[in-house]
């Protein structure tokens, strides 16, 4: 398909640039195949049916925003997959500074040698410091807002928890799993007590969902990778339940990527799946996520589950209802089978 195709107007103002306080109030724009109503994630045990199992991404968004220097020159650098306990991909934006060998100083306690450049400012570093890198991180590096946010105004102290799901287990992420930030031990417990189960996978997010679709066509976009696993008893337990016909429901684009990777089985290892329209679903039967970006993969692959007209009418809808988009934004319940 042409990514024309999945171009829609967006006003700017849209794009949210802190979330609602508390989480769960944020709106929720329920997307069947038949209509279209509005509510609050709050709604959700009341939404979704007893059997119901929502898949929890639970990777922890890690301080992935770096600012240092090689000799006199300022270099920022965003992490975006890691290769090794002291070794990292990254974007950086002045990379046309950087040969191989460079030593980097990323404040008192972290430095960095180039390792390798790639094409379109990809750098491999390999770091250096005292004790394990995460700490590191922790202590020079920033939150790694989208860019879309980041442009508009400084990351502060609020987003270190903003922009983290109250489930966070494992560190490897350089952006959050948004559709997850929307929940609360409240609402957590309100679905349980609903009958709605619940399993949790892991996908590290990586920089790599920012970067905008250059190619004309959707079939010559190359997808990038990210690391995710779906333990061997989680995989058991979907299967039985997708077998006694119960939905299973990902919390996220992330999740849903990651589980139609591994048809559900156990999995261990990086996926650079990507899911547009004519893709065959083999595990999600519904899908609750927050609302993307004009021509994005993610906008590709929700009109993957529901259709592009219908796609298009949901986002109509939320443009002139005044819903907030992307990560900070409100989220929608995409349900093909109602």
């Amino acid at each position: 398909m042409r990514v024309d195709d999945f171009d829609f107007a967006l006003p700017e103002e849209r794009i949210a640039l802190r979330p609602v306080a508390p989480r769960d109030s944020a709106k929720l724009l329920r997307v069947a195949a038949d209509r279209l109503s509005d509510h609050i994630v709050q709604d959700l045990p009341a939404l979704l049916r007893a059997g119901d199992v929502l898949v929890l991404n639970d990777t922890r968004v890690i301080p992935a925003q770096l600012s240092g220097r090689r000799g006199e020159a300022a270099i920022d650098a965003t992490l975006h997959q890691r290769l090794g306990p002291y070794e990292w991909l990254a974007f950086v934006r002045n990379a046309r500074r950087l040969h191989a060998g460079d030593r980097l100083s990323f404040g008192d306690s972290l430095q960095a040698i180039v390792e390798e450049k790639g094409e379109g400012g990809e750098v491999r570093f390999r770091f250096e410091c005292d004790g394990p890198l995460e700490l590191a991180l922790q202590r020079a590096g920033t939150m790694p807002l989208p860019p879309y946010i980041a442009r508009r105004r400084a990351v502060d102290a609020a987003d270190r928890a903003d922009y983290q799901t109250v489930y966070a287990a494992h560190d490897g992420a350089v952006a959050a799993p948004t559709a997850g930030l929307h929940f609360t031990p409240e609402l957590l417990e309100a679905l349980a007590r609903a009958g709605v189960e619940r399993e949790t996978v892991t996908l590290h997010v990586g920089a790599g969902t920012f970067l905008p679709v250059k190619a004309d066509d959707t079939d010559q976009h190359k997808m990038h990778s990210e690391w995710g696993h779906v333990p061997d008893d989680v995989s058991q337990r979907l299967l039985r339940a997708k077998g006694r016909g119960q939905r299973i429901i990902p919390v996220g684009t992330t999740s849903l990527r990651v589980l139609e990777a591994s048809g559900m089985r156990a999995f261990t290892g990086t996926t650079d799946i990507f899911i547009q329209p004519g893709y065959r679903f083999r595990a999600a039967d519904a899908l609750l996520t927050n609302f993307h970006l004009p021509r994005s993969t993610l906008f590709m692959l929700v009109s993957a589950l529901m259709g592009l007209p219908r796609m298009r009418e949901a986002y109509a809808h939320a443009v002139a209802h005044d819903y907030r988009f992307y990560s900070y934004g409100d989220a929608s319940l995409l349900l093909p089978g109602e």
